[in-house]
């Protein structure tokens, strides 16, 4: 039996891991959301980026903005990292690692799951997360525009 080439092994991977992460996408759609009563109706893609990210730490209007993160490795978390940051998980922990080992800051807070997000960001006007869409109702609104 003929081992398969290194390159064609590599590009396998690559299919699986797209087509895993395309399947996590259809299964979870991924909503960030604030408390509603907080002001802010609409936020970019690159204001919300820059909140989880750690580059913004305040809403346009000047306000603190506190994001809340979903436990690693949670589908949710990863689908939201990979649609919005474009970054996969791993991206996103050699980022964060690297701004905790410079001392420029520290990652969001985390939570278990989406029920626990919705929970902190309805009772906290300060507070940005994400959630399934499917757990939307009228305690949080959804703020990215496109």
């Amino acid at each position: 039996m003929r081992c398969m080439p290194l390159m064609n092994r590599a590009a396998l991977a690559f299919m699986v891991l797209v087509l895993s992460l395309s399947a996590s996408v259809a299964l979870a759609e991924t909503v960030a959301v604030v408390s509603a009563d907080n002001p802010v109706s609409t936020l970019s893609r690159d204001q919300v980026v820059d909140i989880f990210l750690g580059k913004r730490n305040y809403f346009p209007d000047g306000r603190p903005a506190e994001p809340i993160d979903q436990a690693e490795g949670s589908d949710t978390r990863d689908v939201f990292y990979l649609e919005v940051t474009g970054k996969s998980p791993a991206q996103v922990k050699a980022h964060w690692s690297k701004i905790i080992f410079t001392g420029r800051g520290q990652p969001p807070r985390e939570a278990a799951n989406s029920a626990e997000v919705k929970q902190y960001v309805a009772g906290n006007p300060n507070a940005i997360g994400y959630i399934d869409r499917k757990m939307m109702d009228g305690s949080v609104k959804a703020v990215l525009g496109q």
